[in-house]
């Protein structure tokens, strides 16, 4: 075994090194999945209750030992029930990293049993956005590139309409039986209507972001999708991409980040995105 350095009677291999930087890794990420949420207190409390029962191993109290070690038998256990969201989402991002690991096999095949970007017209869907924006209509669009997403469409209403302009409308007219939900958009069709999509638990978005906007980032997190909203109450349009968002965009911008989203040619951008003021509108002075 090759040794890197010996620190007093220990000696750091580069096993050791390799070792402790994954474990650092694996910290690191769990930290960013819970980090503000309740997680984190659940977390400090076993963490807390775990140096009580050192200590008082260490000072004998044999009773209450005896009681705080139960406990710790079953931690494992505990610990699975009480983050079962967070251990979620830590296997879905486990997940997604070996889906982009084969992404370009999964591509291949894709364009080989259907191109479907080519029978998708974006100019239908964009004409239908710039009605919804006008008339301040909320709206939730889901768009999967590779992903049936089989799961989230059995909770609407199934459709399997081509995407055009009227019955984007129609859908999301406020008195239709199907705006109360999300669109779902799967190889260039309107796979379904009125679906469910998980809400995001991020404690750090704006305030004014309803359940339209949570959903759709949470939707974003959960799955390898890109997500579309407008907002009922300001007609302002955002996109939600892995968890980030992104607005203030120009529809012109819109269309090209869900024509590069589609033909798999995302910048990285969508990793580095970061909240952006949202400009003030001048108000309308009455006499």
């Amino acid at each position: 075994m090759l040794f890197l350095f010996k620190m007093g009677f220990l000696e750091i291999s580069w096993v050791d090194f390799v070792d402790v930087s994954l474990v650092a890794i694996l910290l690191y990420q769990i930290y960013k999945l819970i980090r503000g949420s309740i997680a984190v207190n659940i977390f400090l409390g076993i963490l807390a209750l775990y140096l009580v029962y050192l200590i008082v191993r260490a000072a004998q109290m044999e009773l209450l030992a005896t009681i705080l070690g139960q406990f710790m038998g079953v931690g494992v256990l505990a610990m699975i029930i009480l983050f079962q969201p967070e251990i979620r989402k830590f296997l879905l991002l486990i997940g997604r990293s070996a889906e982009i690991n084969r992404g370009s096999i999964l591509k291949s095949i894709a364009h080989w049993r259907n191109d479907y970007h080519d029978d998708f017209d974006v100019h239908e869907l964009m004409e239908a956005v710039k009605t919804l924006k006008a008339t301040r209509t909320g709206a939730l669009i889901v768009f999967s590139r590779d992903m049936e997403l089989k799961f989230y469409a059995e909770t609407g209403d199934p459709l399997g309409a081509v995407v055009n302009r009227r019955l984007l409308i129609s859908i999301f007219n406020k008195t239709s039986p199907l705006h109360d939900g999300a669109a779902i958009i799967y190889q260039g069709r309107i796979k379904a209507a009125r679906c469910v999509l998980p809400v995001t638990e991020n404690d750090h978005l704006p305030a004014h972001f309803g359940l339209r906007h949570r959903s759709a980032i949470g939707m974003s997190e959960a799955t390898d999708t890109l997500v579309m909203v407008i907002s009922e109450e300001t007609g302002r349009l955002i996109l939600a991409r892995n968890g980030k968002y992104i607005r203030v965009l120009k529809l012109k911008q819109v269309e090209q980040k869900i024509l590069e989203y589609l033909h798999n040619s995302e910048p990285k951008i969508w990793e580095e995105v970061s909240v952006e003021p949202e400009p003030i509108e001048p108000q309308e002075v009455k006499a």
